[in-house]
């Protein structure tokens, strides 16, 4: 879908909005265009010396017609401009609903600066266009239609022409400049972007530049930005800038020459004194949208390449599969917005059962040359746990994004419950599977929101018994508010064997068919790992397990452990299988318990009883 397919859905829905709004502004319009001409007739009355009746008749009128405009023009503002915010809020949330079915070479490809700059400079530039850009060319043509009709059937043809003379010219200045305009805006949009993301990594790794005492550098280094996103703005202020002064010397040439001869009509009694006074206002209320010509002209252009570069998010293909979010315009609107569902009060999804077996799988990473995956050939059955273990790149955390369609492999290589892993809705598939990933990933925001995950669905004995068996309960008894502290950001006051296990007390709570923890123990002691590990045996009965890990005390117990390296298989079995070929697996073992016992030796460590010595 693109901008202005949303847009026109968003019309289509308010029309009767956008037609109020409409209808008030040619009677505002029409109403403004009439003042001058009261003003002509008040002037002519005192010339004349007419009665004072006459003179506050004419007086009570232009009130009138001032209150009128004022009323009228707050209420097509209200429908129009006002509506415009609603427009904005709908954009804004249509983008992130989109964002959120983009698949993960998207984020892959592109910088969390850029996709700032899209949701907040991009939306607000559409919205300007909207509001004031939309409004300014929709009253400018009426009021100077109206406004240039009155002249030439009251006052004079002639001097209409005189101040309509400069008008062509500077429409033919700023159509040769829109294209600059936008391209300019364009970069400026793009040193924005630069300026988000370096703002988001320094903020994101301070602790890394503190500890490099990198902070100068990075200071230097965003100045550079910086000043680029100045002179970008500058470049763009030296076009823009030039149309106010422009523009006013062409009307002030014009208004000379008009001065110069209307006062000559004046004196030859061909208009009177009240015409020519009416006729100078008429002349001011034409200046004022053809002076802000130049402003509503950068502003669309600054829409369109806005536009431009939204429609390239929008365009961006969906993961297959996934599920739409539908956002409605009418939630938008303040009386509409507590009746809004969040997403989990309705959905059910199907139960898998969690038989997954993979068949002569190779993979490639978007825009990678080598294979991260070779000839895999794996079967999982319902119930088991499944230990991988491997060397640093050798595709085990690539296996688990596989099996979660973060990317898409072709038809006929993995199946879970016999059917094809592309034939099963995509968020049926991830309802199904429990995961604690590799970052463990946590929220600026409390304990118990990032268990639940900010699904309010669960009882207080669910969020307890999941923190249990991930070996955090304990810690989070200790936290000043308990399940309601609130974390920093990305879980910083949580030290990370903290974040582990929050992760999968994440995964946990889901009840999932498939639960897979990718590294997810590797922070902790072995003591609360044997912990958790005894706890996963108690929930995982009945479910498929898949357990990524480094350390072999991590998978010992699985059904089945295989070994990865380079993207392949090379040993697979029981724990005892794979000790007997004295293969990788047993080297890895050994090697472990060499450093296990250098610990205990040293007497750093108590012995872990979970361990063969």
């Amino acid at each position: 879908m693109r901008v202005k397919q949303i847009l026109w859905d968003f019309i289509k829905r308010f029309k009767w909005r956008y037609m109020i709004g409409i209808v008030f502004l040619v009677i505002t319009s029409f109403i403004t265009s009439l003042i001058p001409r009261i003003l002509g007739f008040i002037t002519d009355s005192l010339n004349n010396k007419m009665p004072l009746s006459v003179v506050g008749r004419y007086l009570l009128i232009l009130i009138a017609a001032a209150f009128g405009a004022f009323i009228f023009r707050f209420t097509w503002r209200y429908f129009l401009v006002g509506n415009c915010r609603y427009l904005e809020c709908y954009l804004r949330e249509k983008l992130f609903a989109h964002m959120q079915t983009l698949p993960t070479t998207f984020y892959d490809n592109n910088k969390t600066g850029d996709l700032i700059a899209y949701a907040i400079n991009d939306i607000q530039a559409i919205r300007r266009t909207f509001g004031f850009g939309f409004t300014a060319v929709l009253d400018g043509v009426i009021v100077n239609t109206i406004s240039i009709a009155i002249m030439v059937r009251t006052i004079s043809p002639v001097l209409t022409m005189m101040a309509l003379l400069p008008a062509p010219f500077i429409v033919l200045v700023l159509y040769r400049l829109r294209k600059k305009i936008r391209e300019r805006f364009t970069a400026v949009q793009k040193a924005f972007a630069q300026i988000s993301e370096k703002v988001q990594e320094n903020i994101s790794g301070i602790r890394v530049i503190k500890a490099f005492a990198q902070e100068e550098e990075e200071v230097e280094d965003f100045l550079r930005y910086s000043q680029a996103r100045v002179d970008t703005h500058m470049r763009l202020t030296r076009v823009s800038a030039a149309f106010w002064p422009l523009t006013q010397f062409m009307f002030g040439v014009s208004i000379v020459f008009f001065i110069i001869y209307g006062s000559q009509l004046v004196t030859r009694g061909s208009i009177s004194l009240g015409d020519y006074i009416a006729f100078n206002s008429y002349v001011m209320i034409i200046m004022r949208p053809i002076v802000s010509i130049s402003r509503v002209i950068e502003i669309w252009q600054r829409g369109m390449a806005s536009a431009g570069r939204l429609d390239r998010i929008f365009q961006e293909s969906s993961e297959m599969g996934s599920r739409s979010i539908e956002v409605v315009p009418e939630a938008m609107m303040k009386k509409n917005w507590e009746k809004r569902q969040p997403a989990y009060a309705s959905y059910k999804f199907d139960r898998l059962s969690g038989d997954i077996e993979i068949r002569n799988l190779d993979f490639t990473y978007p825009g990678s040359v080598e294979k991260a995956l070779k000839e895999i050939n794996l079967r999982i059955r319902e119930g088991e746990i499944l230990g991988i273990l491997g060397t640093t790149g050798s595709g085990k955390t690539t296996l688990a994004n596989l099996l979660l369609r973060l990317y898409d492999v072709e038809d006929g290589h993995i199946f879970i419950d016999g059917k094809d892993i592309n034939h099963i809705p995509l968020d049926v598939l991830r309802e199904n599977i429990g995961y604690a990933p590799q970052d463990n990933f946590l929220f600026s925001t409390s304990v118990r929101n990032n268990i639940e995950f900010f699904r309010p669905i669960y009882q207080d004995e669910q969020v307890v018994t999941a923190s249990k068996m991930a070996g955090i309960y304990d810690d989070i008894l200790t936290f000043p508010d308990g399940f309601e502290t609130v974390v920093g950001e990305r879980g910083v006051t949580l030290s990370g064997g903290q974040k582990q296990r929050v992760s999968i007390a994440r995964a946990i709570i889901k009840d999932p068919s498939i639960l897979i923890l990718d590294d997810s123990l590797s922070a902790v002691d072995t003591k609360t790992e044997e912990k958790i590990l005894n706890n996963l045996k108690e929930v995982l009965k009945g479910k498929t397990g898949i357990i990524i890990a480094h350390r072999v005390s991590s998978v010992r117990y699985a059904d089945q452990i295989i070994f990865m390296d380079d993207g392949r298989i090379i040993e697979r079995g029981t724990h005892d299988e794979l000790m007997k070929m004295k293969g990788a697996y047993y080297r890895l073992y050994q090697s472990q318990i060499k450093k296990e016992r250098d610990y205990y030796a040293s007497g750093r460590l108590k012995a872990n009883p979970g361990l063969d010595m």
